[in-house]
């Protein structure tokens, strides 16, 4: 008798590359139990397996992530955009993740003034970033020498080493910390996820189904669902204050005269809406995150 069930599986895994500490290895995890693969990993192993998704983890460093990948060793890999333009491998972005968002950045110590690209002539950068700095300096076709060196870039310029920096910024209280200034950001980063070039139709499935989940959970994060009361004099009017996914929920109240309406609202217009609905006669407003979004 044939097993049908043998039949559906596959043993086909989806081999993923991510920081092994650092500031995307918390997030990465994160990203993976929010879309329900539950990881099983114990202390300081290089890899681990997925317990319900045909996914292994690899925990590298993240500058190796792109060769990984590359060389195919991992399918996929999550690492911030900073690295893959540095690291100039044969891989392609396939989405944004939404997480370890920075920027890199020249800094000089905060007493010297700064107009532009051209105040970088003849004067020594220190960076763990080479490739992106030389970039730049092309572009603008500026001549200065690079000092290619890795950790505690922003202490260059207070040895002696080097006029300006260029190194990844956050906050800025590094910098600050150091006698030092941001002046020109030259790259916007965040964290992406990247492809070998030649999966395999089966691989590229995986990825799909992952894909799905991180979107939902993304748009999820990027919209709030809303509930209020409203007068029915004024429900035209708050109902074209409310885009939603298609149009909003309308429900009677026992409340005569009254309605409840329930919509989805994203982050970045939340507030401004809001103020609308309450001046259009919304009362009793409720915002609830939402946890996955499937559209």
């Amino acid at each position: 008798m044939t097993n049908t069930n043998a039949l559906t599986k596959t043993n086909t895994v989806l081999k993923l590359a991510i920081q092994k500490s650092g500031r995307l290895h918390e997030d990465s995890m994160r990203l993976l139990k929010e879309c329900g693969i539950d990881i099983s990993n114990g202390v300081n192993k290089l890899k681990a397996e997925a317990l319900n998704f045909p996914l292994e983890l690899y925990f590298l460093r993240d500058d190796d992530i792109p060769q990984y990948v590359e060389d195919g060793v991992a399918d996929i890999g999550f690492v911030g955009e900073n690295v893959v333009a540095e690291k100039q491998k044969n891989i392609l972005t396939q989405a944004p993740l939404g997480f370890g968002k920075c920027r890199l950045s020249l800094a000089i110590p905060r007493n010297q003034e700064y107009a532009g690209p051209q105040d970088l002539a003849g004067k020594k950068i220190a960076t763990s970033y080479p490739v992106i700095v030389a970039h730049f300096l092309r572009q603008n076709k500026v001549e200065a020498e690079i000092h290619e060196i890795s950790g505690s870039v922003e202490i260059a310029p207070g040895i002696g080493l080097a006029d300006v920096i260029c190194d990844l910024v956050s906050s800025g209280s590094t910098l600050f910390m150091n006698g030092l200034k941001e002046v020109q950001p030259i790259l916007q980063s965040q964290a992406v996820l990247v492809k070998n070039k030649n999966l395999t139709a089966q691989h590229e499935a995986l990825l799909e189904r992952l894909l799905f989940r991180i979107q939902s959970v993304q748009k999820a994060k990027n919209n709030k669902y809303i509930l209020l009361n409203a007068p029915n004099d004024q429900l035209e009017k708050i109902i074209g204050l409310l885009p939603g996914m298609k149009s909003p929920t309308v429900l009677p109240l026992a409340q005569e005269g009254w309605s409840s309406v329930h919509s989805v609202l994203k982050e970045n217009e939340f507030w401004d809406i809001i103020e609308q609905l309450k001046a259009a006669g919304a009362q009793g407003i409720l915002v609830v995150p939402i946890e996955k979004m499937i559209l």
